[in-house]
């Protein structure tokens, strides 16, 4: 219970952050906005499908996922902030649990990607992008599944490094074999044989094709329900490892 209450009380004391910030939310979803105008439009003849109503239905799904992915690994340097300003050094001498510093942060990440994430499905409505409410919560799920594993993993790697300059580059190489290996721009159903096969041992492959038959209207596909499981056992992978870093680093 105690971890339940102090990993409640960081995350409101984050959550107000965010609050007294929102702009910071706004400007997350620039990049992402730029590209459903400017990148959908080259999917329907490139997809050969036969309206623009399924070019986003694949394009947006993959987006989310990529605005995940990347929103989660790139947090990491906020804690940096947070280290070098004694934040976290204070916490030393609290009774706070040291687990409860990392899930309190990390469900605010999770929080600021499903807004993010609600606004641009919603600024996707106009271009046709509609499917069952059922299945987009579905998704959400497992959106939340993909931030809670990118925030604890670049929040594991700042602790480990505790040089910005450094994470920098050790998130920029994390973070583009993933992605593209992800199929977030592109199915990776139009990759040669051998580029799907290595795909394979990517979780997050399986969470975008998840995420596209959901809003293809087919959650009983089998890609769904592996994508949940796939990303639940990172979760308690990254978690786990992070806050041992964090149990190890705050006494």
């Amino acid at each position: 219970m105690k971890v339940l209450r102090d990993t409640w009380l960081i995350f409101q004391r984050n959550m107000l952050l965010v609050y007294r910030s929102p702009l910071w939310v706004v400007l997350g979803i620039a990049q992402p906005l730029v590209y459903l105008l400017l990148f959908t439009p080259l999917l329907k003849p490139a997809l050969g499908t036969s309206t623009m109503a399924d070019a986003y239905r694949v394009y947006v799904p993959g987006m989310l996922v990529a605005l995940a992915i990347a929103s989660g690994l790139y947090v990491g340097f906020g804690l940096l902030g947070d280290l070098n300003n004694g934040v976290i050094e204070r916490s030393r001498v609290t009774t706070v649990s040291r687990v409860a510093l990392l899930l309190g942060r990390s469900l605010r990440d999770v929080v600021t990607v499903l807004i993010q994430s609600i606004l641009i499905t919603v600024l996707s409505l106009p271009f046709g992008l509609i499917t069952n409410l059922g299945n987009i919560l579905l998704g959400y799920a497992i959106l939340a599944l993909i931030s809670l594993s990118t925030a604890s993993i670049s929040y594991g790697i700042a602790i480990k490094v505790n040089n910005p300059n450094v994470l920098g580059q050790v998130i920029n190489n994390v973070a583009q074999p993933l992605m593209l290996l992800s199929g977030t721009l592109l199915p990776l159903t139009l990759a040669p044989l051998w580029l799907r096969r290595v795909a394979d041992f990517n979780p997050f492959n399986w969470a975008a094709t998840g995420m596209r038959a959901l809003y293809m209207n087919h959650p009983d596909d089998m890609h769904v329900w592996a994508s949940i499981a796939i990303c639940a056992g990172v979760v308690v992978v990254a978690v786990s490892w992070s806050a041992s870093l964090f149990a190890r680093s705050v006494r």
